[in-house]
């Protein structure tokens, strides 16, 4: 059946990623005085954990609760510049998938693992704040992914019926844990940033999409005429 809901990752799903999480992410370790050499097992766990909470991340790496915080920030500092300085582009088809799924009467959220304040600079440089109806992060009784908060509470805010009308699209295994273990029946990857075919197969993916330009198809949702 069409789904009810459509919950979409951003950096590597919708929106191009092109190394700018790993270029923040260093100069945010190296802003709180991570050495140089313990650089490259961090950004290791950071290519493994691509999608979950920023501030997790941060927390797991450096321990101690005011350094990760301190990164966090720093982070967010530098990944916020790139964005205002035009780093940050769409992937080809994105918009239009999500017109053609709300064309369709399908709603559509799209999530993160970055802050609310990051998530709103990149809808602001693509002008995308109207592109779907909601735009969710992690935040005060939201965990990020690879808990289910995120499309759950998408679910709640848009008033969706039955969780097995939600189908959830990302390029990382963070994001098909969540969508099954939100009860999601559709937990699709996309092969367009961090996550190989393998790696979300292996994480229990139902689908692997070259892009997610090809959901829409996957979900038996046929472009409404005009778009």
């Amino acid at each position: 059946m069409t789904p009810e809901l459509v919950v979409l990752d951003m950096a590597g799903t919708t929106v191009a990623d092109d190394g700018l999480v790993e270029r923040a992410f260093t100069a945010a370790i190296t802003a709180v005085g991570v050495p140089a050499d313990r650089h490259p097992p961090m950004l290791d766990h950071v290519r493994r954990t691509m999608g979950q909470s920023k501030i997790t991340v941060f927390r797991a790496l450096l321990g101690e609760e005011t350094l990760a915080q301190r990164a966090n920030d720093e982070f967010r500092r530098v990944y916020e510049g790139l964005v205002h300085t035009g780093h940050c582009v769409p992937l080809p088809g994105a918009a239009d998938t999500i017109r053609v799924l709300r064309a369709a009467g399908v709603k559509v959220a799209l999530t993160t693992g970055f802050a609310a304040g990051t998530q709103h600079a990149i809808l602001d440089a693509l002008g995308w704040q109207d592109l779907a109806d909601l735009a969710l992060a992690p935040g005060p009784g939201v965990r990020g992914r690879p808990f289910p908060d995120l499309v759950l509470t998408a679910a709640l805010r848009l008033e969706v019926t039955d969780m097995r009308a939600v189908a959830v699209a990302g390029d990382t295994p963070s994001d098909i844990r969540t969508a099954l273990r939100s009860g999601a029946p559709v937990a699709a990857g996309v092969l367009t940033g961090a996550g190989t075919a393998a790696d979300l197969r292996a994480a229990g993916a139902t689908h692997v999409l070259d892009s997610v330009s090809d959901l829409p198809t996957a979900l038996g949702v046929l472009p409404c005429e005009g778009n």
